[in-house]
């Protein structure tokens, strides 16, 4: 289907969401260029955002500042529209780590990547996508401003495919080839083909289902497409398009031009190198530009090829790379023609903005040393400007918008009320050292940490809100500070855990599934509790050390903390300090001005706020209930001396993990291919 955006859900706008859509959708249509919505946590900004995209019917492309964040909002956007082209773009690597040289220690770093299989098929079907319909979303993370290979290339390599065509099996896998697929003799996996007789089996690089082409008597006599998985044929098609296997597609006069100018680089570059007397530079560049240009003759590709982009894509020194953006349409005058929403804008702009200064440092520091050609450097993130250049209109989403935005929009579209009827938190601001109390000591003990008074003073409060069956969240200003913390409650007899950056992600996610669960009832943490959590049995909130200026006690990072008590309606927050400051007081004013809107609506329509209930997703007792599974099914086969099928256990979970994957479940699906691998292993071992 490609027509238009035709939203669908149970839900209808409430609270103040009709005024903001409206006010939204009049900005746009009236041409207004920068927009703010200002909702507060668990106001249905997303519900706002898809009912805009129905009412302006634009493409859409949604900039989140993670991938989890992404993964979240592109599955969202799939409930609010089941029949448009809702796509998942973000960076491919389950591990990267860039090439980098540290002169002082004189230590190169070689670049090491493994490329998630899953989420590369995914951003071909969101360009694809692009390319081919109008009712598409793309919810990206910030590498939709890394370079990527030109849409017009790529769009004219396509390959057409319909019954009747003439057309050889040998053209076909040539053609196949110079598209970057690759042929294989076994199992088929995306941007993969085998010839089979006078059959050609592709699996295309954005799809995994494979099309099966006869080429019988030098024409096309038949397209089928058969599911991967059962090999059962699912449809005979008339006709079909294959977009290529990579999104880099050049051709031969473009490569070998390419090549020339790599090699005057190359002599210029050994030119400065030898007048600067940097004989072991010179040395560097010449083994390893020379090497590559074999290997690029040769096999029309080299490991670091990207370093090379810009002479491939034919730009001019600076000229900024081709990226997702130019992949979305454009009107008769070449500007953008594509709806904007940058969630969560208060940190997802200052990301964009801070991603070209770090890469250019750091390529500087290889083309210095001879690691790299000066023509690295263009192999890089958008500047901030060029992005700006080449967004059209934009709406930003945040419970606390940044500068950036509200210079930009101006006065933001508010969306205080949720439609739940939940009011802002009760604030409560306390000193830090009791009356009477040494700053140093407590009940005879050192005060690790800097705690006081505030410590006894929440341990009092979490007990009681604990004795309810509800849970309580605090915050301190350092790693240390939460570890210590976690023990000092522990010792007191409250279960209590912490989380901060060093703790795993995997783990994170345990421990916030066991403290939802009851397991613990304290929570302990540093910046990690601001955005994203979802947390409806917390009903108390501390913020130690609160007047402690800084990037943790920020105003918006205090609104942030704030709103994680936001989800429950006996929800409160205790600020602690010994001196009200500057972002304190507009935390608060911000939140009490939030809290009269929300109290007053309540009141004018006789609703009874209800604390939101939401399921408690168990992700790590899937996970290990996957592995129990895998262990019984070896254990029961090894049993049986391997007389079961493994070939038909190996098919149903390659259909479990694409399933998984489908659903932006990568956790799941990871542990599904590593059950595949030791399947397959025993498979081996069986013969």
């Amino acid at each position: 289907m490609n027509g238009e955006f035709k939203l669908k859900s149970e839900y209808t706008p409430g609270g103040d969401q009709p005024e903001a859509i409206a006010a939204l959708v009049r900005g746009f249509k009236g041409g207004v260029r920068d927009q703010t919505l200002l909702g507060v946590t668990g106001s249905g900004k997303t519900f706002t955002v898809a009912n805009i995209i129905q009412e302006v019917q634009k493409p859409t492309l949604v900039i989140a500042h993670n991938k989890t964040l992404a993964a979240q909002l592109a599955a969202e956007y799939r409930e609010f529209f089941p029949d448009a082209a809702v796509q998942y773009f973000v960076s491919y690597y389950d591990f990267y780590q860039p090439e980098a040289y540290v002169p002082v220690t004189d230590t190169y770093i070689e670049k090491e990547a493994q490329i998630n299989e899953d989420i590369e098929r995914l951003r071909h079907s969101a360009t694809q996508a692009l390319l081919t319909r109008k009712d598409v979303i793309v919810v990206a993370s910030v590498s939709c401003i890394y370079g990527l290979g030109s849409p017009v290339e790529y769009e004219k390599v396509n390959l057409k495919l319909q019954k009747g065509q003439v057309i050889t099996r040998a053209t076909l896998t040539r053609r196949l080839i110079q598209m970057h697929f690759k042929r294989v003799a076994g199992d088929l996996s995306p941007g993969t083909f085998r010839a089979l007789g006078a059959k050609v089996e592709v699996m295309p690089a954005n799809e995994r289902v494979i099309y099966r082409i006869d080429t019988m008597a030098g024409k096309i006599s038949k397209i089928e497409e058969i599911n991967a998985i059962t090999r059962a044929i699912d449809a005979v098609h008339e006709s079909i398009f294959i977009f290529p296997a990579r999104h880099y597609v050049t051709p031969q006069d473009v490569i070998d031009a390419a090549l020339a100018d790599m090699e005057q680089e190359l002599a210029d570059q050994l030119e400065r190198f030898e007048k600067a007397g940097k004989i072991l530079e010179a040395e560097r560049i010449k083994r390893r530009t020379r090497q590559d240009i074999a290997m690029i003759r040769e096999f029309g590709y080299c490991n670091g090829i990207e370093n090379y982009s810009r002479h491939f894509d034919r730009r001019q020194p600076g000229e900024p790379p081709y990226t997702l953006l130019d992949y979305f349409p454009k009107k008769k005058d070449g500007s953008p023609d594509f709806l904007l929403v940058i969630d969560e804008s208060h940190v997802t702009v200052p990301q964009i903005g801070a991603m070209y200064a770090g890469d250019r440092a750091r390529k500087n520091t290889l083309v210095e040393h001879g690691f790299r050609l000066p023509s690295a450097v263009d192999n890089r993130p958008l500047t901030f400007d060029e992005f700006e250049e080449r967004v059209g209109q934009r709406i930003y989403t945040s419970a606390t918008p940044g500068k950036y935005e509200l210079e930009k929009s101006g006065e933001p579209v508010q969306q205080v009320i949720r439609p739940t009827g939940l009011i802002d938190p009760e604030i409560i601001v306390r000193p830090i050292v009791s009356s009477g109390e040494p700053a140093s000591t407590r009940d005879g003990e050192p005060t690790r940490g800097g705690y006081q008074g505030q410590v006894k003073d929440f341990i009092v409060e979490a007990e009681a809100v604990t004795k309810r069956g509800a849970r309580s969240l605090v915050t301190v200003l350092t790693k240390k500070m939460a570890e210590d913390l976690t023990q000092f409650l522990i010792e007191r007899k409250i279960k209590a855990r912490y989380i901060h950056s060093d703790v795993k992600t995997i783990d994170r996610i345990e421990i916030l599934t066991d403290f939802r669960k009851g397991v613990f009832d304290v929570l302990v943490g540093v910046n990690l509790l601001r955005e994203g959590l979802d947390l409806p049995e917390v009903e108390l909130v501390g913020i130690l050390d609160a007047d402690k200026e800084g990037f943790l006690r920020s105003e918006t990072s205090l609104i942030q903390t704030i709103g994680r008590a936001a989800r429950n309606v006996n929800g409160r927050v205790l600020l602690y300090a010994d001196n009200i400051t500057g972002s304190m007081e507009r935390a608060i004013s911000e939140t009490n001005r939030r809290r009269e809107i929300q109290l007053a609506y309540n009141k004018k329509h006789g609703i009874t706020p209800m604390t939101i209930k939401t399921r408690i997703k168990d992700i790590i007792g899937d996970i290990e209930r996957s592995r129990k599974r895998v262990i019984t099914d070896l254990a029961a086969m090894d049993a049986a001396a391997f007389g079961g099928d493994i070939k038909k256990v190996i098919a149903d979970k390659r259909k479990q993990m694409t399933t998984a994957a489908d659903d932006m479940d990568f956790e799941t699906a990871a542990i599904l291919r590593d059950e595949i691998r030791a399947l397959e292993e025993a498979e081996k071992a069986k013969k």
